[in-house]
């Protein structure tokens, strides 16, 4: 039996359509439900001759608008959950790659269902811009569901 759904979110509205099933399977099982925000840590910027085009962001605005976005992408989930019928609970975490934040919350969370959405990229685009959903379902030990 499911007790606790992770649903991560890049703030898109696809991410709307994974806890909206995130939510009814919550309320058919009685399992809590998690939103994720998976920030990128700071970097500063580089030197060189991209200095003069690209002003350097201080670490304290660079995580100020990170968790705004963050905010931002997780109460709309919360909304969305709320309006099913169902109390969503917010999570930020930093790592550069966004899949391996995914699976690590899942694990350290001991979530039993991660639900995502795919934005079902294939081909060149696939292949160039890369899938989180697809890493997601490679490296994880937790079983993942995947809304389109």
């Amino acid at each position: 039996m499911t007790k606790h759904i992770l649903v991560p979110t890049d703030g898109s509205k696809l991410s709307l359509k994974a806890v909206a099933h995130a939510a009814a399977l919550a309320k058919a099982t009685g399992a809590r439900v998690s939103g994720l925000y998976v920030m990128a840590p700071y970097s500063p910027s580089m030197y060189g001759e991209a200095a003069v085009y690209v002003p350097e962001m201080s670490r304290k605005r660079y995580e100020e608008l990170a968790r705004r976005e963050a905010d931002k992408a997780l109460e709309a989930l919360a909304k969305a959950a709320k309006a099913a019928g169902v109390t969503l609970k917010g999570i930020t975490t930093t790592n550069f790659n966004p899949w391996d934040g995914i699976v690590g919350t899942a694990k350290a969370k001991k979530c039993d269902l991660i639900v995502m959405a795919s934005h079902g990229r294939k081909g060149l685009a696939g292949l160039v811009l890369g899938s989180e959903t697809t890493k997601v379902l490679t490296h994880s030990k937790v079983p993942v569901l995947v809304v389109r």
